[in-house]
This record gives structure tokens, C-alpha cells and sequence, in this order.
């Protein structure tokens, strides 16, 4: 096997490797932030004498609706694709990457592992805020004010938590998107030095060659 071949193994085994790293996190996560979203909703006990806004819940429904199905739509791509791959990564044998469905499954791998965590992380995040308005917006024994001791301007227990909530999830979101924004830039980065580093070693490696044919000339020129 040529050096260039040895190469191209190699960097097929690495993304077959990646590409089961990211759906067993996926997996695993997917499983783990759908079943507390269930569990949440199933837990969560509805005050029959409080008249929540209509708003808030039909944007409860659907925030854990849609979370449960974008995890779970990540978790049936995980658990189709990587019974295969795992098969192919236990044979000891080079030429069996090519085996591997990772290749031409590369697009729904990428979608599992965005879908897993970066959207159902975000919905996950905002099902939190979403819960605390549920849970504690019906408690209003012994109002206190926030400002002043004046009762008509007062705000109840129940509310000052799903505000307070409210107020702290607001800036992690946006430092969960900025985090992911730069995450994703800094991993184009590193994959565009990487592919610029092999194709200056495939450039020397055909420069080699190149020489050594000049170097080296055919019989026929000296018949």
C-alpha cells in the first residue's frame, strides 16, 4: 500500500470514528432531555381555579411537542446508522471502512447531531422557562412587593420566581448561542487547516514523484 493510500485509510477510519462519537452523544442525549421533557409535562399539575394565559399554554405544549420530536427524530437516525457502523468499526481488517454506511450517511449524521445539540438543547432551555411560568404563576397567597410596600403595584410569589427565572435563562440562552456560533466557526476552522495541510502534503508527495520521473527516465529513451 502507496502512501497516499495509507492516507486516504486513515482519514476514512477517522471519520468513521467521528461519525460515531456524534451518534452516541446524540443518542444520549436525545434519550436523556426527551424524558425529562415527558416527564415534565406529565408531572407538572395544572391549578383547576387559576385562569392561566391562553398564550402561555399553548407555547408550553408546543415547546415540549416539538422538543420531544426533534429528539426523537435524532435518536431513530442514531439508532438506525450506528448499529452499522459499530459492526464496521469492531473488524480488524483496513479495507472494511468502506463497509461503513458514514460516508454516504454523512448528511443525516450532521442533522442528528444538530437536531440532539444545538435546537433540542435550545428548546430544552426554553421548556425550562416555560415550565416555571406553569409551576408557579397560580401561587398568590401573600403577595409581596418587589419596590414598595404598596399592594396595588405588588406582584405574587408565584410570579416573582417565573420572572426571576425568566431573567437568568434570557442571558444563558444567548451565551448558549454565542458559544455555539463560535464553536461551530472555530470547527470549519480547524477542518479547513486540516484539508489545507493534507493537500500540501499530496502536492509534496506528487512533487516527489515528479522528480523521480525526471530523475529516472523509461529504457526506451536509450534504446
Amino acid at each position: 500500500m502507496s502512501l497516499n493510500d495509507h492516507s486516504m485509510q486513515a482519514l476514512s477510519w477517522r471519520k468513521l470514528y467521528l461519525s460515531r462519537a456524534k451518534l452516541k452523544a446524540s443518542s444520549r442525549t436525545s434519550a436523556l432531555l426527551s424524558g425529562f421533557a415527558m416527564v415534565a409535562m406529565v408531572e407538572v399539575q395544572l391549578d383547576p381555579n387559576h385562569n392561566y394565559p391562553p398564550g402561555l399554554l399553548i407555547a408550553f405544549s408546543a415547546c415540549t411537542t416539538v422538543l420531544v420530536a426533534v429528539h426523537l427524530f435524532a435518536l431513530m437516525i442514531s439508532t438506525c446508522i450506528l448499529p452499522n457502523i459499530e459492526a464496521v468499526s469492531n473488524v480488524h481488517n483496513l479495507n472494511s471502512v468502506h463497509e461503513s454506511p458514514h460516508e454516504r450517511m454523512h448528511r443525516h449524521i450532521e442533522l442528528a447531531w444538530a437536531f440532539s445539540t444545538v435546537i433540542g438543547t435550545f428548546l430544552f432551555l426554553a421548556e425550562v422557562v416555560l415550565l416555571c411560568w406553569v409551576k408557579f404563576l397560580p401561587l398568590k397567597s401573600n403577595p409581596v412587593d418587589m419596590t414598595t410596600n404598596d399592594t396595588s403595584t405588588s406582584i405574587s410569589p408565584g410570579k416573582a420566581a417565573a420572572i426571576t427565572s425568566t431573567v437568568i435563562m434570557v442571558p444563558s440562552g444567548i451565551i448558549f448561542i454565542l458559544f455555539a456560533v463560535h464553536f461551530y466557526r472555530s470547527l470549519v476552522s480547524h477542518k479547513t487547516e486540516r484539508v489545507e495541510r493534507e493537500l500540501d502534503v499530496l502536492v509534496q508527495l506528487q512533487d516527489q514523484l515528479d522528480r523521480g520521473d525526471t530523475l529516472h527516465p523509461t529504457g526506451s529513451h536509450f534504446a
